[in-house]
């Protein structure tokens, strides 16, 4: 079978393998769809925090179920999506309903090899029945569910004043799950004013700023100094980082769900007089994974805008290095297999 392998940063390679087999309790898929991420991205430039070379990438999955144990709940030819967060089930994070956190967890395409291949064999409970979905909408099930779980670990709720710094696939969906939570007003803040003008026309974002240095000033004159209840960070880049937290109201949080490798350095009088609460947001949760799905079936999430670049599996070592050239209007690009 054919596999996208990043044998080390900037070299991919598509590598002839062999089929897995599936185990006892496992289901087979014949992948369709891969979506391309920001961890992607890291993991081909080299800046990702938690992988090894090489690496088998790719964790935005869908497919048909090629083969399923008996008596399983799935059947051949079902569309299905996958969660790639394998955990070892025993650990105190897991033990306290924390999966997503393990202290041993597998991440498909980070930890272990991932589904950019013709054939994923993955655990029976890492599979989610994705009926009523297209296989597009089931590749995006994942980063949109990154999204909902940064909203639910925020506890955005009716009235609030929500700040998203970092306009792409991440940032979108964290938005997107804080319109659907009941965000008064949310605004978004990038470096790349195409992204902020897609945001807007595509998806009804209509305040976008520019992350320059004038941002705090921006931000406090739309908010009569007050700034605002929810701050998300989805850059991943440390120098947005250490700068968000002046942009957090009295009393408010501020979530980081990028990660990047270097270190968090924040002002502590700043921290203090505000009562802040400060989170990390990783991966998601079961729970989240059925509230995409839903929002989807409920056309609550507009996701024949979100697929801004299509490829094969076959285009793709070629293709990565233009995605990156042409990020600036790249939202989200998917795999055909």
């Amino acid at each position: 079978m054919r596999a996208l392998v990043c044998t080390q940063p900037f070299d991919l390679k598509l590598e002839e393998r062999a089929a897995p087999r599936r185990g006892a309790q496992e289901v087979l898929i014949r992948m369709r769809r891969v979506g391309i991420c920001g961890t992607d991205y890291h993991i081909y430039t080299g800046r990702h925090p938690f992988l090894a070379y090489p690496r088998l990438i790719g964790h935005e999955l869908s497919g048909e179920v090629a083969e399923a144990p008996a008596g399983s709940r799935f059947a051949p030819g079902q569309i299905v999506t996958v969660n790639p967060y394998l955990p070892c089930g025993t650990c105190r994070a897991c033990r306290r309903g924390k999966p997503n956190c393990c202290a041993d967890i597998h991440v498909l395409g980070v930890h272990v090899d991932g589904g950019m291949c013709d054939y994923l064999a993955v655990p029976e409970a890492a599979v989610i029945d994705a009926a009523g979905l297209t296989l597009d909408q089931a590749a995006m099930v994942e980063f949109l569910a990154i999204g909902a779980h940064a909203a639910k670990r925020a506890e955005v709720s009716a009235g609030d004043r929500v700040l998203v710094v970092g306009a792409g696939p991440i940032g979108l969906a964290t938005a997107l799950f804080a319109r659907i939570a009941g965000a008064e007003r949310i605004v978004l803040a990038d470096m790349r004013a195409p992204r902020l003008a897609l945001a807007a026309t595509q998806f009804g974002f209509a305040e976008g700023v520019l992350a320059d240095a004038g941002l705090r000033e921006t931000l406090a004159a739309m908010t009569a100094g007050e700034m605002f209840d929810q701050v998300f960070d989805a850059t991943g880049a440390i120098a947005a980082m250490n700068a968000g937290l002046p942009l957090v109201a009295h009393g408010g949080n501020y979530t980081l769900v990028g990660v990047c490798k270097d270190d968090l350095v924040l002002p502590d009088p700043e921290f203090h007089k505000r009562e802040a609460t400060m989170r990390a947001s990783r991966n998601a949760l079961s729970g989240d994974f059925d509230h995409v799905i839903a929002s989807i079936r409920a056309e609550l999430i507009p996701t024949s805008r979100i697929c801004t670049h299509r490829l094969s599996i076959d285009d793709a070592p070629a293709g990565m290095p233009r995605l990156i050239e042409e990020a600036d209007t790249v939202l989200k690009a998917i795999v055909t297999l």
